[in-house]
């Protein structure tokens, strides 16, 4: 790809998620939002005329079929992610699909083997992992050693939101509940630290009126026997913070999932604290490494690959078999 141009952004879905990564894309000068696809004329207009994007679609295929799109960021819901994915990557786009990834694992397997076979980019948009505090947190702890060994990590993701029942969070048709809207962060938070690889977990779940899981708890122990202790829930007060447990010290992380700061308490020394503002909204990160990617040539993030993606859809997977859940469309 051309490193003297700008990169086109293909927008599939127009939800209130579409609305901020679009707003972050105006703060990086490499990129273009250049089309926006939905299920309606009207919808698409109204979207494009709101961020100044030159293309409105009517359909996700036509999206998809415009020659001039480098990239399709999948902004629809859970359900929708798989049959989205495939359709870019069988029409030649690179893409950058929400989380939770998939439904399942398998599902993500499938994607992940077109894009081999298509030779195109696909990352699952963790926005977390790019933000510039987790970053600096990842090289201070993994690469200085500056608590030692992790130990342990607490990650919670516990919170209310005022969303009506009829929400698509609520609806069992749409592949909602806790686990693939907040499971997958405290998740693939961890991940980031600890690795996609527990040798052992344990999981419960709380089913709410919806159908749907409200609460759920996972619990990971590490071969080098390192723990996590995961919480997330959707309807029960709580907190949003990580702490990350070394032999040497530790690191309290407010507001994990969208940090601008984090305090390392090292042995015997005084606290570092980081203060790590975004330069829009937090989402402009995760943009930025998908464009470096095409103009290095690669295929995958190192920072958030594939192969991870598809590991922690197979825990995710684990913890639902465990609970006796699965989404009424699942094989």
């Amino acid at each position: 790809m051309s490193t003297d141009k700008k990169i086109k952004w293909g927008i599939m879905g127009t939800g209130w998620i579409a609305d901020k990564f679009c707003t972050a894309l105006h703060a990086c000068e490499d990129a273009e939002v250049y089309a926006v696809g939905s299920r309606t004329q009207e919808s698409a207009d109204k979207f494009a005329k709101q961020y100044g994007i030159p293309k409105a679609y009517p359909t996700y295929e036509a999206l998809v079929s415009d020659p001039e799109v480098d990239v399709v960021y999948i902004a629809t819901p859970h359900r929708l992610h798989y049959e989205n994915a495939l359709l870019c990557l069988n029409h030649g786009k690179a893409v950058l699909n929400e989380k939770a990834f998939t439904v399942n694992a398998k599902q993500a397997r499938e994607i992940q083997e077109l894009a081999k076979e298509k030779d195109l980019f696909v990352m699952e948009a963790f926005w977390p992992r790019f933000q510039p505090v987790n970053r600096e947190l990842y090289r201070l702890i993994k690469e200085e050693n500056l608590i030692g060994d992790i130990k342990m990590m607490k990650v919670d993701f516990v919170k209310v939101e005022d969303w009506p029942d009829e929400h698509r969070i609520y609806n069992i048709n749409l592949a909602g509940g806790t686990m693939l809207d907040l499971g997958i962060y405290v998740l693939s938070y961890t991940a980031r630290f600890l690795g996609p690889d527990p040798c052992e977990f344990h999981s419960v779940g709380s089913i709410g009126h919806t159908g749907v899981d409200d609460q759920t708890a996972i619990v990971m122990k590490y071969p080098d026997n390192a723990i996590a202790v995961l919480a997330a829930a959707l309807r029960t007060k709580g907190c949003d913070d990580a702490y990350i447990y070394g032999s040497k010290g530790y690191v309290h992380v407010p507001h994990f999932w969208g940090a601008t700061e984090a305090t390392i308490y090292p042995e015997g020394g005084e606290p570092i604290h980081l203060d790590m503002p975004f330069i829009e909204n937090g989402y402009e990160y995760e943009a930025m490494e998908v464009m470096q990617c095409l103009r290095d040539g690669k295929k995958q993030s190192e920072i958030m690959p594939l192969d991870e993606t598809v590991k922690l859809m197979e825990i995710m997977d684990a913890c639902r078999a465990s609970w006796n859940f699965k989404y009424p469309f699942e094989d």
